[in-house]
């Protein structure tokens, strides 16, 4: 249901730009976006039944997204896949992140998901239907729903990549104008897909922009508590300024010890 669209390594000032709509029931407690204490640090909107997260940003500069997807023979009691998420955070590097979650859901004790994990150096998504792939990241626009990266039959997920197209997304304030639009899409005619997902009991609960920049002055996170044509985005950026500058400053102190 949820859906992460990334522009990977296009914008020369900003490597990574994401654009996230998640969906949820309605009744389930999510928590604002809030800086997570532990090393590394890590912004993200915490599960209040979880304890995990389905998006966030971490204090070396990564970001690591979960787009539930089906599968036909799910375990009894899976675990929790925002717990997982949650844990790819901690990792010190997107390769680190990657082996991690290839290790967990290769025991069968997940329920199905995609992770979306990036950083400066590298970007992958991880498969984790009936089977496990990991498909590297390509440099533009990929998008992620609950099929394969980029899957054509997934006509929500190519009314996202047609409508972001419509303009370049040649910078990262051309990149979030376009898609706090295009997220924000209410549903048109019954049948048809739509950015905005208004079910009786799961619907669109939040919408998440984020810019990573080159520099931590310049990251940008936006949060919309609520379905984003309805709840405006809320500036969270000096919180994710903040952890990036103590990772940068971090990083410094090991690099001349």
């Amino acid at each position: 249901m949820s859906l992460v669209a990334i522009v990977y390594h296009l914008v020369p000032e900003a490597p990574i730009l994401v654009a996230a709509n998640r969906e949820e029931r309605y009744d389930r407690p999510i928590a604002t976006p809030s800086i997570q204490s532990g090393k590394p640090r890590i912004l993200a909107s915490m599960d209040q039944d979880t304890g995990g997260t389905y998006l966030g940003v971490n204090q070396n500069g990564m970001f690591v997204g979960a787009v539930k997807r089906r599968k036909f023979s799910p375990p009894y009691s899976p675990r929790s896949r925002s717990a997982l998420c949650r844990e790819l955070l901690r990792a010190r590097s997107a390769r680190q992140a990657v082996d991690l979650a290839l290790e967990e859901l290769h025991t069968g004790q997940y329920d199905g998901v995609n992770y979306i994990i990036a950083d400066g150096e590298c970007g992958w998504v991880v498969h984790a239907g009936n089977d496990i792939d990991v498909v590297e990241l390509e440099q533009g626009l990929s998008i992620v729903g609950n099929r394969d990266v980029n899957d054509l039959q997934d006509e929500r997920a190519s009314m996202a990549r047609r409508l972001l197209t419509l303009q370049m997304l040649d910078s990262p304030v051309k990149f979030l104008a376009v898609a706090s639009k295009v997220f924000a899409r209410s549903p048109g005619a019954p049948g048809r897909p739509s950015m905005v997902v208004k079910g009786d009991d799961i619907g669109t609960v939040s919408s998440t922009l984020i810019s990573l920049g080159k520099k931590p002055r310049d990251a940008i996170y936006q949060y919309s508590n609520g379905s984003p044509d309805k709840s405006k985005f809320e500036d969270y950026s000096p919180m994710l300024r903040d952890i990036l500058s103590r990772g940068l400053r971090e990083a410094r102190t090991k690099a001349n010890a």
